[in-house]
């Protein structure tokens, strides 16, 4: 159980992640998995990073379980914030391209990783999607909308739907749609195409495209999480989750 990192070969670091049941990340896990994409990326020997998960599904946000124990300081809303806002950071700033092999769920902090990472290889049950205000929570619409058109992601963050890998793969988000017994595979095989190329000019080629970006996650992403921790204060998002009442915590997203 947590975040380990596995040598494929042919310069691919694959980083997989495993909390069960569902991927639901603690803050601690967060930052393992951030610390695990940025060791692989400064690594001159790696070309390419694959991201995938065991398990049920991709990822299921964070674990509500921590934010129900929060103190009078709010640690455990500070600690998530930053936990998220350090794993999408590292997976969108890592220094080769990350391809992000996604399988059954990936929800709310899910769509934050796929949504940053460089290319989405997909099973063909795959759903992405922000269930964020059916739990008292807001943010990752900047990752989202890198995946879909402006107006679909509204939809989506305001109706709480998902959209399958398919749908995704029509917009162009999702490379290729696998079986999932294939899907790791098929993620490997792209990073290897990849990393079939200059070490030194693959990693120009990554911050030169970063620096073209028309929106800077960063900023767009802790600007959403304002809100968040503005809903957490005033007891909105408590009232919201007790209305939801019966959702699961491994269910939540961010």
């Amino acid at each position: 159980m947590g975040v380990s990192t596995a040598r494929p070969g042919n310069g691919v670091r694959l980083v997989t992640v495993d909390f069960p049941p569902v991927n639901a990340l603690p803050v601690r896990g967060w930052y393992d998995l951030a610390d695990a994409v940025r060791a692989a990326g400064r690594d001159p020997a790696v070309r390419c990073v694959v991201l995938a998960a065991e398990g049920r599904g991709f990822n299921a946000g964070v674990d509500l379980k921590e934010l129900q124990r929060d103190d009078a300081a709010r640690t455990a809303l500070i600690g998530v914030n930053r936990a998220c806002a350090e794993a999408f950071a590292a997976v969108y700033g890592c220094e080769v391209p990350v391809v992000a092999a996604v399988q059954g769920h990936c929800l709310g902090g899910g769509v934050g990783l796929a949504g940053n990472a460089d290319a989405l290889v997909a099973s063909d049950d795959a759903r992405f999607g922000l269930p964020e205000l059916d739990r008292g929570a807001l943010g990752a619409a900047t990752h989202l909308a890198r995946l879909v058109p402006q107006h679909l992601m509204r939809t989506l963050y305001f109706t709480s739907r998902t959209v399958t890998a398919r749908e995704l793969h029509a917009h162009g988000a999702v490379w290729r749609v696998t079986p999932r017994d294939r899907l790791r595979e098929a993620a490997l095989e792209l990073a290897r195409e990849v990393a079939a190329k200059d070490g030194e000019l693959l990693r120009l080629a990554k911050a030169a495209i970063n620096g073209i970006d028309p929106v800077d996650v960063h900023r767009s992403y802790r600007f959403e999480q304002g809100f968040t921790f503005e809903a957490g204060l005033s007891g909105l998002a408590d009232r919201v989750r007790g209305a939801f009442g019966a959702a699961p915590a491994e269910e939540a997203g961010r």
